[in-house]
């Protein structure tokens, strides 16, 4: 499936901003599942590419002269490979078992992840686990934060996409299964869900395999992968901070299309 991007956001204050620094994971990078035939990013000011230390493409955009707006935009294509189930890296995965403030397991999770898991530990029980905890949190837009835990999410019963990834990391690092936050796009024609998403990646058997908690799907045929890191922080597309300015008010506008892919045959 080839996928078509494009995604602006747009920050617009109360007051003058001094400064500002915004640090922008929006550069997809190919892999055994996804192509990027074009992509560049709309800036305010040229950024250079640079790469983290958990292999995502970021660039750094510094704003030094007082400004009201900043506009960051996104756009390009990239072909996703729909029948590939599980990426290889060289990376050693036993960093994606440690907590974050953001992914602790309190004893609740923990019960529960035993409770889906009993003692299984394969692709089968983390599906099965997928499955629960979609029952467990209702997909309910405004009921958290972007500082809500994965704990807090998981007894409210409610959250967005990057709760449900939250609460499945915490969970299957409680299990000893290495676990990482994922931040993107998917296609979901007809959805109430936003296209830029999250979800979550699990090792299993020398591979990372894909479990998204809020569309139910444990094969990523229409995702289209950002970034990586141990939680939101760490992977979320724009993160930045400010001198000044006064109240905030954000407006994203992402689309995403399948698009057309044209073969030419030889005469």
């Amino acid at each position: 499936m080839r996928l078509s991007i494009s995604h602006e956001t747009a920050y617009q204050y109360e007051n003058q901003v001094r400064a500002s620094i915004q640090y922008l994971r929006l550069t997809p990078h190919d892999s055994e599942r996804q192509q990027v035939l074009s992509w560049q990013l709309d800036l305010p000011r040229p950024a250079r590419a640079q790469v983290d230390p958990f292999g995502n493409i970021f660039h750094v955009l510094t704003l030094d002269e007082p400004h009201e707006t900043v506009i960051v935009g996104a756009r390009g294509q990239v072909d996703i490979d729909p029948l590939r189930e599980a990426e290889h890296e060289d990376q050693s995965a036993l960093p994606f078992l440690r907590f974050t403030r953001l992914t602790e397991a309190d004893e609740a999770l923990r019960t529960f992840a035993r409770g889906q898991c009993g003692h299984r530990r394969d692709r089968t029980a983390l599906i099965d686990l997928m499955h629960g905890l979609n029952g467990h949190m209702a997909y309910a837009p405004g009921t958290t934060e972007i500082e809500t835990s994965a704990a807090q999410a998981f007894a409210s019963r409610s959250g967005v996409c990057q709760d449900h990834t939250h609460a499945f990391l915490a969970c299957a690092r409680s299990l000893g299964v290495p676990a990482r936050y994922v931040s993107g796009y998917v296609y979901s024609a007809g959805s109430e869900h936003l296209v830029s998403h999250a979800w979550a990646e699990a090792w299993l058997d020398g591979a990372w395999y894909s479990f998204d908690v809020t569309h139910q799907l444990s094969r990523p045929e229409r995702h289209l992968k950002l970034a990586v890191g141990l939680d939101y922080l760490d992977a979320c597309p724009i993160r930045g901070m400010r001198r000044g300015g006064g109240c905030e008010q954000m407006r994203a506008k992402v689309v995403v299309t399948p698009a057309t892919v044209i073969t030419l045959q030889q005469q």
